[in-house]
């Protein structure tokens, strides 16, 4: 395994850090994941969670979605961990160029950082899918049954959805950052989740990190690789201008 000291140096070094994280930077902050041992994919429901989490179940079984989305996709009383507030640290800095992140809780931006590519969206946002107004999250919270806008329209949460397509305004934000990023910091997530992970492979950069729980396809081409969780990694960092 490598060091904290050499990951101290490869920030020490880097000017245009990106980092790329998935569901192991939010657990940290009580959020579960999707696929580790106790993650929402091993729970029992009355449908996989793969299957709630679709657009045609949202469309075929809207009420249903939504029970399970509020139950278990609205974490909105969790708080940013310490690899958010790092991360905005270094943001701040002037070290950190962007954040590309998996997950669709806010806690990155709730912690700093400005310049965040939300690869699936957010459950912060909301819209109504016949007229677009938007809604907040503490909205379809509390709301019940099926959210309707006041034009009776059905409010849909701003997540990317199995059998969505990604947003290609995030995607080619997020495709530009990782190409002139100088490091790429590869955190808490599995890489077997597409077409997010496959961006990975437009970084040309000096230094790759990999930072999660169990190993990852890419270990063997990484520079550093760490085995732990991730906040508690980057807590160690000091951020040097």
């Amino acid at each position: 395994m490598s060091s904290v000291d050499e990951l101290q140096k490869v920030i020490d070094d880097s000017h245009r850090i990106v980092f790329f994280g998935g569901a192991g930077v939010s657990t940290e902050s009580g959020i579960p994941d999707f696929r580790s041992v106790d993650g929402l994919y091993n729970q029992k429901y009355d449908y996989p969670p793969e299957t709630i989490l679709s657009h045609t179940f949202f469309v075929k079984k809207t009420e249903e979605f939504y029970r399970f989305y509020r139950d278990k996709m609205l974490c909105l009383d969790k708080k940013p961990n310490k690899a958010h507030l790092k991360l905005a640290e270094l943001e701040k800095a002037g070290k950190l160029s962007a954040v590309v992140t998996q997950n669709i809780d806010g806690l990155h931006q709730a912690a700093g950082s400005k310049r965040v590519y939300e690869l699936h969206g957010s459950v912060l946002r909301n819209y109504c899918m016949k007229c677009g107004k938007s809604y907040t999250a503490e909205f379809i919270k509390t709301s019940a049954g099926v959210p309707k806008c006041e034009c009776s329209g059905i409010i849909k949460p701003d997540v990317v959805l199995y059998e969505e397509g990604l947003d290609d305004k995030t995607v080619n934000g997020a495709v530009n950052a990782i190409a002139n990023a100088d490091t790429l910091i590869i955190a808490g997530t599995s890489l077997t989740v597409y077409p997010a992970a496959g961006m990975v492979r437009y970084f040309k950069g000096n230094k790759l990190v990999l930072i999660n729980r169990d190993a990852t396809p890419m270990d063997s081409a990484a520079d550093l690789v760490f085995h732990e969780k991730v906040g508690e990694l980057l807590d160690k960092i000091k951020v040097n201008i």
